[in-house]
């Protein structure tokens, strides 16, 4: 989107904000790099911490943002506390917001991404949908159509790019596998904080493993 909006520079005049939820190089400055994404104007460096924490450290920082640059639109992605945080400090300075990614449901409320996504889709004028069942969800939830706009999925969008740019066999040797192989990541609470709920999902890995080779990079949570 950044890109497309650069090129369209008659028209638009982004300005790229990294909260800094996610710090490690191998979760943030790689997907710059790999991307091609320029840099971010503003590096808020909130961190880690309680939701609550993180949530209140990006409200303030973006604030100063938003104060500073006053823009026309907020554009927020996915389901993370930076994109509900950011929503809200937008709209408590009047400033439209659009949600790229909205009418996502898991109907598990006790999943803070649920959370995150039904109050960032409530605050936000724009809702850009990834499929139809996003537009179904939030029409479902009394939202006005001329709100919604399926658009795609940006998560493709950003694998077709990738994978055009991808060193294929680098990779795979720096995984030390190959042929076929499984990739997995597990960082979900309910996956993850619960001892019973890991178990299964490691033995399910291990039957997989008993077949082809399994990369697990294990999120800091996990």
């Amino acid at each position: 989107m950044l890109r497309l909006m650069t090129a369209r520079s008659d028209r638009f005049d982004p300005i790229l904000v990294h909260t800094g939820q996610h710090y490690d190089a191998n979760m943030s400055d790689v997907h710059f790099s790999d991307l091609g994404i320029s840099e971010p104007q503003y590096h808020l460096s909130v961190g880690s911490g309680s939701l609550a924490e993180v949530n209140g450290k990006t409200m303030i920082a973006f604030e100063e943002v938003l104060t500073k640059e006053f823009p026309d639109l907020v554009v927020v992605f996915g389901d993370v506390t930076g994109t509900v945080a950011c929503a809200m400090a937008a709209v408590y300075l009047h400033i439209p917001v659009a949600h790229v990614e909205a009418g996502l449901r898991s109907r598990d409320r006790q999943m803070p991404e649920e959370v995150n996504r039904i109050v960032t889709d409530t605050l936000s004028t724009f809702l850009f949908t990834p499929s139809p069942d996003g537009d179904e969800n939030l029409i479902g939830e009394g939202v006005a159509e001329d709100r919604i706009h399926c658009v795609g999925n940006v998560m493709v969008d950003s694998l077709m790019q990738a994978v055009r740019t991808l060193d294929t066999k680098k990779v795979v040797e720096g995984l030390g596998v190959s042929g076929l192989f499984a990739y997995c990541t597990l960082h979900r609470a309910g996956n993850v904080d619960e001892k019973d709920r890991l178990s299964s999902c490691l033995d399910c890995l291990e039957r997989v493993q008993a077949h082809i080779p399994v990369v697990f990079p294990m999120h800091p949570r996990t």
